[in-house]
C-alpha cells in the first residue's frame, strides 16, 4: 500500500473512534482488514472507544478473527478490545485460554489475554447472578450454590443430584479412554492406536512440540478433546481411525463444531499410514 494512503487510513481509524458515533462501526470493521498490520491495529483502538454505544455482537465477531492476526501487537490489542465487550465477547474465551497460555506468544499477549478472560468472566457472573437457572438434566430450579459449582466444574447447569450422576460417568469415561492408550510411541507416549503413534513419532521427529487429547473449550459451556494441539502452528491435528456408524455421527459433530468456532483443522485417516509423516508435515506447513 502507498505510504500516503496508509497514513490516509490510518487518520481515518482514529477520527472515526473519536467521533463516538456508534453507526461508524461498520467502517471500522473493514478497516480492521486491512492488508497493513498500523490500520488494523487503530481500527481496533478505535472500536474499543464505541464500547457501549456500537453494537456489541458486531463488534466482537469482527474482534475474533484478530486474535489469530500475524502481527502480535494487532492481537495485543484484539484481546484488549474484547475485554470491554463483557458478556458478548463470551464466545471469544476459547480463543483467549489458548493464546493465555501459549508457548510462543508475546510474553505481553499472554498477560493481555488473561486480562481479558478475568474481565469477560466477571462481566458473565454479574449478569449470571440476575438469571434464574434450572438443572439440564431434571429441570429443577438451582440453587446459587449449586449453579456456581456445575458451572465450575461442567460449564452447564445441574443440581447436586444430577450433578453427582455427571461425574460419575464423566469419571468413567475418562478411565475408559486411559485404559485404551496402551501403545507407546518412541518419545514415551502412550495413545490409543497406531495411527496416533505414527502421528507422534512424526511430530516429535520433525521437533515440534504438541499435546495430546488434552480437553479444550473452544465452543461455550462444550468442551472438546482434539488427538493433537501442536501449539506453534495452532492447529487441532485429529486421526479419524475408525468406520462405524456412531463413530462417523460423532466425528461430523466434531468436525462441525471446528468449523463453527472458525479453528483450523488438520484430517488424517488410516490410508495416510504409509506415509504419515509426509502428508502430516505437508499439511501443518500451510499454518507455519
Amino acid at each position: 500500500m502507498h505510504p500516503k494512503l496508509e497514513k490516509k487510513f490510518r487518520e481515518r481509524a482514529v477520527e472515526l473512534g473519536n467521533s463516538g458515533d456508534p453507526a461508524v462501526l461498520p467502517e471500522l470493521v473493514e478497516l480492521t482488514r486491512s492488508p497493513v498490520a498500523n490500520v488494523r491495529r487503530l481500527a481496533v483502538s478505535a472500536i474499543v472507544k464505541l464500547a457501549g454505544l456500537a453494537d456489541g455482537n458486531c463488534a466482537v465477531a469482527a474482534l475474533e478473527p484478530l486474535l489469530r492476526d500475524d502481527f502480535p501487537q494487532v492481537r495485543q490489542y484484539a484481546a484488549k478490545a474484547l475485554s470491554v465487550y463483557g458478556t458478548a465477547a463470551k464466545g471469544a474465551l476459547a480463543d483467549l485460554r489458548d493464546m493465555a497460555i501459549s508457548p510462543v506468544e508475546k510474553e505481553y499477549n499472554n498477560k493481555a489475554a488473561r486480562c481479558a478472560i478475568a474481565l469477560i468472566e466477571e462481566a458473565g457472573w454479574i449478569e449470571e447472578e440476575k438469571a434464574v437457572h434450572c438443572c439440564r438434566r431434571c429441570g429443577v430450579k438451582l440453587e446459587p450454590d449449586e449453579y456456581l459449582r456445575s458451572h465450575k466444574a461442567f460449564q452447564r447447569p445441574f443440581c447436586n443430584y444430577c450433578f453427582d450422576e455427571v461425574f460419575l460417568e464423566r469419571r468413567s469415561f475418562e478411565t475408559k479412554v486411559e485404559l485404551q492408550k496402551n501403545i507407546r510411541a518412541k518419545d514415551g507416549t502412550w495413545v490409543q492406536s497406531d495411527g496416533e503413534r505414527l502421528i507422534c513419532e512424526a511430530l516429535d521427529g520433525a521437533g515440534i512440540r504438541y499435546r495430546y487429547d488434552e480437553r479444550f473449550r473452544i465452543l461455550d459451556g462444550y468442551a472438546i478433546r482434539p488427538d493433537f494441539y501442536p501449539p506453534e502452528f495452532d492447529v487441532y491435528v485429529e486421526y479419524w481411525g475408525m468406520d462405524t456408524a456412531d463413530y462417523k455421527i460423532g466425528m461430523l459433530k466434531k468436525q462441525q463444531l471446528y468449523q463453527q468456532q472458525g479453528k483450523r483443522l488438520v484430517s488424517l485417516y488410516p490410508e495416510d499410514k504409509p506415509r504419515m509423516r509426509e502428508r502430516l508435515l505437508k499439511k501443518l506447513a500451510k499454518y507455519k
